[in-house]
């Protein structure tokens, strides 16, 4: 099952709550988000249903393997763009915003380019 645009954000979201150690809830994505929460409820009602993620009895949330690695993909891409656009000249606001929205759609092989280009760019510049 393919996710769209939204359900990746929505891994990515519970990718970086995860990191601080702190259970992940419902409200706790809606907040994050700036989402409501019956939005919320429908979109990990879905990825749930989709295998991307589980919930336990007390009502938080875990990746599964699959979205563990989908919210991964998605997050390193976001950081890796941001990072390039900005040293690029671009503002980290704008960087951001625009990385968020390439992030869904570049292909693997462009963005492989673009870590191969920012890897050689980055070494070079330590010389």
């Amino acid at each position: 099952m393919h996710l769209q645009e939204s359900g990746e954000m929505y891994l990515e979201t519970i990718y970086i709550l995860a990191q601080t150690g702190k259970p992940v809830r419902s409200i706790d994505i809606a907040e994050s988000m700036g989402y409501s929460k019956p939005s919320v409820s429908r979109a990990v009602g879905l990825l749930k249903k989709g295998g991307y993620i589980a919930v336990n009895g007390d009502g938080y949330i875990s990746l599964t393997a699959s979205g563990a690695e989908l919210a991964q993909k998605t997050y390193s891409r976001h950081t890796l763009l941001t990072d390039f656009f900005i040293r690029l000249g671009v503002d980290p606001v704008t960087a951001a915003r625009d990385a968020c929205k390439i992030e869904h759609d570049i292909s693997d092989a462009t963005f492989e380019a673009i870590c191969a280009h920012a890897a050689a760019s980055g070494d070079s510049s330590e010389d």
